[in-house]
């Protein structure tokens, strides 16, 4: 695989494979600017279909990471690494361990952190052979999921204003993925008043939310049809497309999934369509804002007093994307790349 020349290759300052013979590990991790500090970032666990899958996927996470921070006013690099999971549950501890011990020989060059498929309880796993892992509660009570539902809520709200509706009463937001952060999320805007429209591919979670929260389901491939006044994507990303985009019949966007667009330009798209598309990464910043300095113990109405600062950050990338004439992602990237700059 030729890295230079990948569509999704952003003059990132190092791409590693890494292996283990013994335990079979496949991983990469990719760091992709640390002007602010150096890199931090989730590491992902999934059935890839190919290591090029693998490969855009990490550069794209890690990418996303660096605008991220630059956004949040955050003082880290943008990283990320995926390990490619080959199904082989009886290796998983093995695997995850080789992995700590590659991070600690970078000597800090990239910390770690939850992600999709790896749980707060696999990186304490991991702390026992690296000390480059990001600050943790103490205990995994689900802090984390809440406080990226909550800067996604926040985004919500913010989005809801800009298009000039007082608050979440009486509106519809579909949800999709029920997840720890979808479901949190289902909670908070069942309390602030919305209706709830939701899909996942466990049934069990979804009658769960119809259960909770009174939710309505929909059908596998229909939510981004739904009749709603905001779609929340909070699953795997990609969900904006050419196929999709044209369908969505929500006029607003804001979820916790990563690389919703599957291509950044078809952020344009949205835009003249008349959708007010709030960029994955402010919105979904939730997690990394609530993180406790180091050596600092996490505390949850502390974590989430930060993370609230998200609401500012959506309305700011929403006004200059309107006084500007330009889609919100480029408005976004525009305000994260002035960062970056100095």
């Amino acid at each position: 695989m030729e890295i230079a020349t990948h569509p999704d290759f952003d003059d990132h300052e190092m791409v590693l494979y890494c292996t283990d013979k013994t335990t079979g590990l496949r991983a990469f991790i990719a760091i992709h600017d640390t002007t602010l500090g150096l890199g931090m970032g989730g590491c992902r666990m999934r059935a890839y279909g190919s290591d090029a899958d693998a490969l855009s996927d990490v550069l794209r996470l890690s990418r996303g990471m660096s605008y991220k921070y630059a956004a949040s006013g955050l003082e880290h690099g943008g990283a990320k690494a995926v390990i490619i999971d080959d199904l082989d549950a009886s290796r998983r501890t093995e695997r995850l361990l080789a992995f700590g011990r590659i991070i600690e020989r970078l000597g800090g060059l990239y910390t770690t952190a939850e992600d999709a498929g790896i749980s707060t309880a696999d990186v304490r796993l991991m702390s026992s052979v690296t000390e480059h892992i990001r600050n943790l509660p103490l205990e995994d009570g689900g802090e984390g999921a809440l406080c990226t539902a909550w800067g996604v809520f926040h985004g919500i709200q913010a989005a809801l204003e800009f298009r000039g509706f007082s608050d979440l009463s009486d509106r519809a937001v579909a949800v999709e993925g029920l997840g720890k952060v979808g479901m949190a999320l289902c909670e908070l805007l069942k309390n602030a008043g919305a209706h709830l429209i939701v899909y996942d591919l466990d049934e069990q979670k979804v009658r769960a939310a119809q259960q909770n929260f009174g939710a309505t389901a929909v059908a596998s491939g229909q939510i981004h049809l739904a009749d709603a006044d905001v779609y929340s994507p909070c699953a795997l990303g990609g969900t904006l497309n050419q196929k999709t985009i044209p369908e969505i019949q929500a006029k607003i966007i804001a979820g916790a999934a990563n690389n919703q667009l599957s291509a950044p330009s078809q952020d344009k798209l949205l835009w003249e369509r008349g959708i007010t598309y709030c960029p994955d990464y402010v919105v979904n910043a939730g997690g990394v804002l609530s993180v406790a300095r180091k050596g600092v113990q996490f505390k949850l109405a502390e974590g989430l007093s930060r993370v609230a600062a998200i609401h500012e950050t959506t309305h700011k990338v929403l006004a200059m994307s309107k006084a500007e004439g330009i889609p919100t992602g480029v408005a976004a990237d525009r305000l994260a790349r002035r960062r970056l700059q100095g």
